[in-house]
């Protein structure tokens, strides 16, 4: 099974923002683009980091759900 978690690479070292459930595992790193990596102008959308951290956290019980295989078809609408 695959699984992706997110990260930032810095100066040769590379952090990941979640704990991966698993021992060992081989892995494969794809670098993005700024513009690719997702990233949000917080300010713009008038939220603090410190907001946008707290919506995360609460959002985080939806996340198996969001992830759960055939959910990708409401992607589409």
């Amino acid at each position: 099974m695959l699984k992706t978690v997110r990260g930032h690479y810095k100066d040769g070292k590379i952090a990941i923002y979640e704990k991966p459930q698993v021992r060992e595992s081989d892995i494969i790193i794809t670098f993005l683009n700024s513009e690719d990596a997702g990233l949000i102008d917080l300010q713009a959308k008038g939220i603090t980091k410190e907001e946008a951290h707290d919506l995360k956290n609460r959002l985080r019980s939806f996340e198996e759900d969001w992830n759960a295989e055939g959910m990708e078809l409401y992607d589409r609408i």
